[in-house]
């Protein structure tokens, strides 16, 4: 009879075990998972500039005029505001940009005839609030160190704003190589009585040089801010500033997980993720991102009324569709033939988006859309060469 009560007690014993065993290791598992902050907040109000190069009225004129003046491109047929028009929220209507040997604006934009400058192989995003980026859930940032482009792949909007200089298909064309383009660059506004005394204004001396040309339009593009949006109102406490749907649609975009990457002040974790975006057919070489990865940061979210159409490479029409694609990776669809699901992020696996849901969410994301930044396109430029480059 003992005997009997004991193989019984250790029948007990080792189910208790086994059962505390399954749940040590689930919670193992849960400790594995990293943890996403989803924290969302207005903007700040006050814009940091590195200290290297504090934000000065005359570099902030300067900058404007360099921004609009295709005297910056080899052939001097396109500017930085070719692009990045003000009419087009600083971004353009188009999939992916037309530089050099090209003619109009945004989706009326075409190149010339004969032709062999490929298209840029990237959708060009807005300018606007590009001053903010990096900041995190905390509203902390580094002007100096802030990531640029859709990879990550220069520091400061300083360095961002020579890099379209430099690119063959952006601005630079074939009359100059690469290492001749800015030092060409420098020597043209040099030769310009009305630049060599805007320089000084800016920066005490009249020679322009390729540190302080990248200071200058980066003291504009700092200027171009939208950070009274009606969600930012809501966010700093007017209730009244969104409406219930738009509410509603918020907390479902948490909810579902698009907070996991489209986070902080700025919508974006400025964070490298795998997805499936369509191929855009105009590229005769798929795009494979940092390091072949296929891997593109985080887009901002605001002001998605000007930045249409959408993804890395333009491939998306209108939110209806990028949300449609959002669904189908969730559920395990690839929608570029080189990415399996099996290399999906795995934030982007989280993901529980579904059809009715979706116009809350789109209604949600119109309220960060704010269409008070600065405007101003100059009547002329010291070069004397036409304003924003050959866009009529």
């Amino acid at each position: 009879m003992r005997s009997n009560y004991l193989v019984v007690l250790l029948f007990f014993v080792q189910i208790l075990w086994m059962g505390c065993g399954e749940f040590v290791s689930k919670k193992q598992d849960v400790k594995k998972t990293p943890k996403v902050s989803t924290t969302i907040t207005a903007l700040p109000k006050i814009v940091k500039s590195p200290k290297d190069n504090p934000l000065t009225s005359e570099k902030q004129e300067l900058g404007r005029l360099l921004f609009y003046d295709p005297i910056l491109s080899g052939s001097k047929d396109v500017a930085c505001a070719t692009c990045h028009h003000p009419n087009n929220g600083y971004a353009e209507f188009l999939d992916i940009s037309i530089g050099p040997n090209s003619k109009g604006l945004g989706s009326k934009r075409k190149f010339n005839t004969p032709n062999d400058i490929p298209f840029v192989k990237r959708n060009s995003q807005t300018i606007i609030n590009t001053a903010f980026n990096g900041i995190n859930t905390y509203s902390k940032y580094d002007p100096a160190n802030a990531p640029m482009f859709w990879d990550n792949r220069v520091k400061s909007l300083e360095l961002q704003a020579l890099e379209p200089i430099k690119a063959f298909e952006e601005m630079r064309g074939h009359d100059f190589s690469e290492t001749e383009i800015l030092d060409e660059v420098v020597r043209r506004l040099n030769k310009i009585p009305e630049y060599r005394e805007l320089f000084k204004k800016a920066f005490g001396t009249e020679e322009a040089n390729i540190e302080n040309l990248g200071k200058a339009i980066a003291a504009f593009e700092r200027s171009l801010v939208t950070n009274n949006s009606r969600f930012d109102k809501y966010m700093q406490g007017d209730n009244d500033a969104i409406l219930i749907s738009e509410k509603e649609g918020f907390e479902l975009f948490k909810k579902v997980g698009c907070a996991n990457c489209h986070n902080g002040p700025m919508f974006s974790d400025y964070k490298v993720h795998v997805l499936s975006a369509p191929k855009n057919n105009k590229l005769p070489t798929p795009d494979m991102g940092v390091k072949d990865s296929f891997g593109f940061r985080t887009p901002s979210l605001r002001n998605l009324r000007f930045t249409a159409p959408y993804m890395h490479n333009g491939s998306l029409k209108t939110l209806k569709r990028v949300l449609e694609f959002y669904e189908d990776i969730s559920n395990g669809k690839s929608r570029h033939p080189l990415v399996a699901k099996e290399q999906f992020d795995p934030l982007v696996r989280e993901l529980e988006l579904t059809v009715k849901e979706m116009s809350l969410i789109i209604s949600f994301l119109n309220t960060l859309n704010d269409d008070s930044f600065d405007k101003t396109f100059p009547e002329n430029v010291p070069s004397g060469l036409p304003v924003g480059g050959n866009i009529h």
